[in-house]
């Protein structure tokens, strides 16, 4: 570990105390990005509040900017006014999937070359298919993955496209999104034998359709989307449900309760899957209100579980896994591989050095009961990697976070909020 690492390095803390904590989470990164891209080709001015504020919005708001969009945030409330897109401009994804493969097509509206180039992680990321699609759409693009750049001419024809999304259904939202400005309207049809986290393109659709955009879903694995304009407005951003997912698993590990406020009762987020998983678990769920109320006892039960309709759930669920009393199956999360990190070696490799029983299966783990220690538990650049560790953290003394700040991939506030949680004791 560099000195730099060990300088964000995390003692997780660990308790012997049932909580009673009610927490506020930070808006959602999924829909935020979604809605800030929507709104720099909306028809008008769109007011967003309950934006989120973290590494990846910052960096989405920043692309926008470059491209001519005008973004003034006030707290957690942006005023996006779209402006005509424009180059040349070099934009920085980060390590933010949205930002990768959400802004090419909007960059193909633009006039001028755009360059796209990230974090060194996300040089490894699966790029090709926006590549291939935005090619068979006729736009230029110099390159395969990032970095690479493309030849704007403030237009794209649109029309029928082939795609494999096995990788990501990122690759088929980033296109969705901005169909409807693409003079014929886009066709989207998957051709891979496997379409990861379907809900997340639900939620494009959801989003579209409330801009009034004409979009559909026209078969198992088909989209289509009309051209036409996109409604500004007023948006308001849900708390984000797979950020709640660390807060909510603390319940099982440490006992007590804690309640998310302000838990939607209708939503497209894949993190409401929480509610079914954790009572599979041993939690007990309920609605108080507008909240979310999860209550454990300490007694985890190991599951058996397809997460192909919600990988990003997978690093909570193996952190219980691994202080459950009874073996764990995960499956349908292959794609999980080519995520911020390769998600499935990363948590079996940190299971395991902590004294646990992981094994990687072709598409998931399995995890079975064993005496865990304390140790030091590497974040790979990831941030789901890090709240897992703070999972295991509650329960194992000496579970040393090797880079909590990634956490502000997604929610800046996970050490105030988790630290709020563990002197709410009942």
């Amino acid at each position: 570990m560099t000195d730099e690492s060990y300088s964000r390095s995390w003692l997780a803390p660990s308790t012997q105390n049932q909580l009673a904590a009610t927490i506020s989470l930070p808006g959602s990164k999924s829909l935020t990005n979604r809605e800030l891209v929507l709104s720099a080709i909306a028809n008008r001015p769109t007011t967003i509040r309950g934006l989120l504020i973290s590494r990846d919005s910052s960096l989405m708001i920043e692309a926008l900017r470059k491209l001519g969009t005008d973004i003034e945030v006030s707290g957690t409330t942006a005023l996006v006014t779209p402006k005509p897109l424009t180059g040349p401009a070099k934009i920085d994804c980060g390590l933010a999937g949205t930002v990768m493969r959400f802004v090419p097509a909007l960059a193909a509206l633009a006039a001028g070359q755009i360059d796209f180039d990230g974090d060194l992680a996300a040089r490894k990321r699966p790029m090709k298919t926006t590549v291939d699609s935005l090619r068979a759409l006729g736009v230029k693009v110099t390159g395969e993955s990032l970095p690479f750049s493309i030849q704007g001419n403030s237009q794209v024809d649109g029309g029928s496209i082939e795609i494999d999304a096995s990788a990501s259904s990122q690759f088929v939202s980033g296109l969705l999104l901005v169909g409807a400005r693409f003079k014929n309207g886009l066709k989207i049809t998957h051709v891979g034998e496997h379409l990861p986290s379907m809900p997340h393109i639900e939620m494009t659709l959801d989003c579209l359709q409330k801009r009034g955009v004409r979009a559909s879903q026209t078969g198992s694995a088909s989209w289509e989307v009309l051209p036409g304009e996109v409604s500004g407005g007023e948006i308001d951003i849900e708390p984000d449900l797979s950020n709640a997912g660390p807060f909510l698993a603390a319940a099982l590990v440490a006992g007590g309760t804690v309640q998310i406020s302000n838990w939607p009762k209708k939503t497209t987020q894949v993190g409401n899957d929480f509610d079914g998983i954790l009572q599979q678990m041993g939690a007990k769920v309920e609605r108080v209100g507008d909240d979310l109320v999860v209550s454990g006892t300490g007694s985890i039960r190991g599951i058996d579980i397809d997460l192909s309709t919600g990988g990003e759930l997978t690093p909570v669920i193996a952190a219980l896994a691994a202080l459950a009393d009874s073996p764990s199956q995960i499956r349908g999360v292959a794609h999980l591989r080519g995520h911020e990190t390769d998600r499935l070696s990363a948590l079996v490799s940190e299971i395991n050095a902590i004294g646990g029983d992981a094994t990687e299966t072709p598409d998931g783990m399995i995890i079975k009961p064993a005496k865990l220690h304390g140790g030091l538990w590497k974040t790979y650049e990831d941030h789901r990697m890090a709240t897992a560790g703070a999972i295991i953290g509650l329960r194992v003394p000496g579970i040393e976070i090797e880079d909590i700040t990634v956490t502000a991939k997604t929610i800046p506030e996970f050490v105030a909020l988790w630290e709020q949680m563990l002197k709410a004791n009942a």
